[in-house]
């Protein structure tokens, strides 16, 4: 450890020069002030016990500061590698003073792979970087570059937030979408030194928790296609142009980056989702390039469908398929098939942009056709069902059950401006009957055999219930649980439809859940924590202030279904992230509008609100 001071700030590093820098260990640390009164132990002395600490407190508390004596301590005893640095400010009555310390860290070296464990002290494994790597060169580097911008940095982070937290939206929305922002700076994710963006499902205490950018579980959020859409970007590129085979089959987990392979079954739901993903993406940012880069993987992925999932070319997925559950559905149902479709509808859109005539004519025929003729198979009065002769001849089926996904493709759809891709009456019955069936105010009688996320009065929503009977002796794995990812998009979907006070309710339900007091509020717990499910939240967000963008024409909408008199609420897009108001003028009753744009620029957007144009740029 060594004091050291810089321009406006001194503090203490502490590296260990003994690890070269290549090293999978290496990395140093510092804490840094602004404070211009210091003292300072660099080590703390070591013998016994608590030797060290007892000695630095008798000299802090004699007068304040700190005597950095030397000491002699073993290099190998860690008690011994501790130090500590004071600040001292005189205060007049009724006077007060900010003291401001930085931590940061520098530990840029990992594991070329999925797994970051070595099989031995002398590990031999590939050796990469973190992206930070490219920008800073220590942990006294970066607290260089954060003390000399700390007011930028800082006030741009507080006008991020103020814009955030100022919405009218209710407090435990914003609450949803802010808290789940954090899974993106946890070690659920990581980015390296060659730009490309990776992700676990979630994270253990010691390890990732389900490698390889899992497209059916990474197809809930929207978090990072907002908020940092370059990056979602690299997701698709990676999707198409690496993990997409010249059949169309694509490996649901990546691992050809890092040299592995994967031969499982493809994801139904994840393959699909990647292409409605593509469209949202493509539109968020009018970049024609990705799309271009893409295209043909695209069209691959989106043609695999006919003929791996579809046996008999009625454009209804039928054979086994893969999914989010980590089982396999068999026969028609609408969890696949609505992705198909909202995939089919997106797929033409493309295919048009691209002056693809020939797939965009498929991709409508097959979209028009096959989501009426799904619509007839499945709609069981209030809900769509599976159909399959014997729901117990093939393990973990769910039949004639109410699931909570069964629209998750009408979700998506709904976020990336598609549209509806079935009728729309049935669509807004069946996530009705959704929140009817399957959410519950009290779970004291909730039998679950499973991991218990919600338990005794709390409120939740269980991803399957057997209303009309028909529950398979082993119904579909996790089929009694909770999923937070899951109440998200339901909620949106809910608002979607105009059933707003459920889809809030299904909202306050998760966040009354995670309130500090019975769970982390910044860690909604799945397989793993900071769960990437859980940024499902965003699309909450999306739905009720209506937001559409489509910069490939230029067009961002908003529409707002609550608080119309006077609504407020961040958006972001590719270009720029701001707020958007409208009030209600008493006098002329008509809506008086303002965009504040914040960072970035809406040059060459027209701005529309309720159907009218209220800007451009």
């Amino acid at each position: 450890n060594e004091y050291r001071a810089s321009e406006g700030f001194s503090g203490l590093f502490m590296t260990n020069r003994d690890l070269p820098e290549n090293d999978l260990k290496y990395g140093n640390f510092a804490v840094t002030t602004m404070a211009k009164n210091i003292t300072y132990k660099t080590h703390w002395m070591h013998k016994d016990w608590w030797d060290g600490i007892h000695d630095m407190w008798d000299d802090f508390t004699e007068d304040g500061k700190l005597d950095d004596t030397p000491v002699s301590f073993d290099q190998n005893n860690r008690l011994a590698k501790i130090g500590s640095i004071s600040a001292t400010e005189t205060l007049e009555h009724g006077e007060s003073k900010d003291f401001l310390f930085l931590l940061t860290w520098y530990f840029p070296n990992r594991i070329n792979g999925w797994s970051q464990t070595c099989s031995s002290p002398d590990c031999n494994c590939s050796i990469t970087q973190n992206y930070y790597a490219n920008n800073f060169k220590s942990a006294w580097d970066v607290a260089e570059y954060v003390m000399k911008d700390y007011d930028r940095l800082y006030n741009k982070t507080l006008e991020f937030h103020d814009a955030l937290f100022s919405s009218s939206l209710p407090p435990f929305v914003i609450d949803a979408v802010a808290s789940n922002m954090d899974i993106l700076r946890s070690t659920t994710c990581f980015r390296l030194s060659n730009g490309k963006f990776f992700a676990y499902e979630g994270c253990f205490d010691n390890a990732g928790c389900c490698e390889g950018n899992c497209t059916h579980v990474w197809n809930y959020e929207q978090t990072l296609a907002f908020l940092y859409p370059s990056l979602e970007r690299d997701m698709r590129l990676t999707e198409f142009n690496v993990e997409t085979d010249e059949t169309g089959k694509m490996e649901f987990r990546t691992k050809k980056l890092f040299g592995g392979s994967n031969n499982f079954h493809p994801a139904a739901d994840g393959q699909l989702g990647s292409i409605i993903r593509l469209y949202r993406d493509w539109k968020l940012s009018g970049d024609h390039d990705l799309l271009a880069t893409v295209w043909d993987n695209a069209k691959r992925a989106l043609d695999f469908a006919f003929s791996y999932w579809d046996s008999d070319g009625d454009y209804v997925l039928d054979s086994q398929q893969h999914n989010t559950y980590d089982i396999e559905f068999y026969g028609p149902n609408s969890l696949t098939n609505s992705m198909f479709y909202g995939a089919l509808k997106a797929g033409a859109e493309m295919a048009k942009a691209m002056g693809d005539r020939q797939s965009e004519s498929t991709y409508r025929n097959a979209f028009l056709q096959g989501s009426q003729r799904m619509d007839q198979l499945l709609w069981d009065d209030d809900y769509y069902i599976q159909v399959i002769d014997d729901v117990n001849q093939y393990k973990y089926q769910y039949g004639k059950g109410c699931l909570s996904d069964q629209l998750l493709g009408q979700t998506l759809s709904h976020v990336a401006g598609l549209g509806h891709i079935l009728p729309k009456e049935h669509v807004k019955k069946a996530v009705y009957s959704i929140y009817k069936y399957n959410f519950l105010n009290d779970f004291s009688k909730h039998h679950n055999v499973q991991r218990t996320y919600v338990l005794n009065d709390e409120k939740g929503l269980v991803l399957c219930s057997w209303p009309k009977g028909g529950r398979p002796k082993f119904p579909f794995v996790y089929s009694d649980e909770v999923w937070t990812g899951i109440e998200y998009q339901v909620a949106a979907h809910l608002i979607y439809e105009g059933c707003i006070d459920e889809g809030l309710l299904l909202v306050k339900a998760v966040r009354d859940r995670h309130d500090g007091f019975k769970r982390n509020p910044w860690d909604e717990v799945e397989c793993g924590h900071h769960y990437a499910r859980a940024m499902a939240s965003w699309a909450v967000l999306i739905a009720l202030s209506g937001f559409k963008c489509d910069l490939t024409k230029g067009i961002i909408e908003f529409n707002p279904v609550i608080n119309k008199q006077h609504f407020k609420c961040f958006f972001s897009c590719d270009k720029a992230w701001g707020i958007f108001e409208q009030k209600t003028n008493p006098q002329t009753n008509r809506n008086e509008y303002n965009i504040d744009i914040l960072y970035g620029s809406l040059e060459g957007v027209t701005i529309k609100a309720n159907g009218e144009i209220v800007g451009k740029y």
